[in-house]
């Protein structure tokens, strides 16, 4: 593999679909895009491993969705990791990249530096948050923490919440300071998959599984059969550089008719401005905006995403600023 085609799979999400089994999917590469999201903060490597997970998740679930504006995913817990939350936005026009962001809360005091992330979740949900912009009502939907990572949860709130039997495998490792990561997303396509009847599933707590969904034989040997190719990748084919996305296609599932589509390209991205700070501060009043200002006499707010530092004059924000006593 050239350098040229490494650099061109690097920080991409492909769509394709398999004719020959009713299902469809993503093959995602993040790489100098999760260098960029882990590299605004100094996470512990039990926190890195976890927003890794969930920026590659949030990449491959936004590329599948129509969407005109934003799809976060939140992951909250009782335990020392409380809470993972990343942002995909859909890009502006056609040909530009998608933008994504992540960030995590965590209790330094009671982490378990050698234990792994997702254990220190603790009990919780997993959210999926879709807000398609002005003039629409934001979508959400959650499940509890289940399984054994990010990914498990994921599957399990589209089963759930979605009614579509989904895998994911993901891999992520970081070597001379700098991240590698991909991942493949398969989906039952959604024409096939009928609500689920009855009362709980056969899944963990009652939890909805594939074969809670899928009524009918064919489909589910063909759901079978696709996991039991996507079980034969390695983590080096997952995360390249050295094959390309479409090859690992044609490797897995040549003989369920791969079709590719236009790749869709990914990268680090913030939204937050001053004129966003402002209007969040707009609720406060008065005595509020009082109660921000340090001694200097300023109002100061950091963006949890990307770190960027403000720096405000108190007498321009809250409701004050509208004239209000309160």
């Amino acid at each position: 593999m050239s350098l040229g085609s490494q650099i061109a799979w690097d920080d991409t999400v492909l769509p394709f679909q398999l004719d020959a089994s009713d299902i469809r999917g993503r093959v995602a590469r993040l790489d100098g895009t999760l260098d960029r999201v882990l590299a605004q903060h100094d996470y512990p490597p039990a926190i890195e491993e976890l927003v890794a997970e969930a920026a590659l998740l949030t990449a491959m679930i936004g590329q599948t969705i129509k969407l005109r504006w934003k799809l976060s995913l939140q992951v909250r817990g009782d335990g020392p990791a409380r809470l993972i939350a990343t942002d995909y936005y859909a890009p502006k026009s056609d040909g530009e990249p998608a933008q994504i962001r992540a960030y995590a809360s965590y209790d330094e005091d009671r982490l378990d530096p050698n234990g792994r992330g997702f254990d220190q979740i603790g009990r919780g949900y997993f959210a999926i948050l879709i807000d398609q912009g002005q003039g629409t009502v934001p979508y959400s939907g959650l499940t509890p923490i289940a399984g054994s990572s990010l990914s498990d949860c994921a599957q399990t709130y589209f089963a759930q919440s979605e009614q579509l039997p989904t895998r994911f495998t993901l891999s992520f490792a970081k070597a001379a300071d700098h991240w590698r990561a991909g991942g493949v997303m398969l989906q039952h396509m959604p024409k096939a998959s009928p609500f689920a009847s009855g009362e709980g599933g056969s899944g963990e707590g009652g939890l909805l599984e594939a074969a809670d969904i899928l009524p009918d034989e064919d489909e589910r040997e063909n759901w079978s059969r696709a996991n039991i190719l996507l079980d034969s990748v390695t983590v080096d084919e997952v995360i390249g550089p050295a094959v390309q996305p479409t090859e690992l296609l044609v490797r897995l599932f040549h003989e369920e008719q791969p079709r590719v589509y236009d790749a869709q390209p990914v990268m680090f991205g913030c939204t937050c401005s001053e004129d966003r700070v402002r209007e969040s501060l707009s609720i406060y009043s008065r005595k509020d905006i009082a109660y921000m200002t340090t001694d200097e006499g300023i109002v100061t707010a950091d963006c949890q995403f990307c770190g960027a530092h403000y720096e405000l004059d108190p007498a321009g924000l809250g409701l004050d600023a509208t004239g209000s006593d309160d």
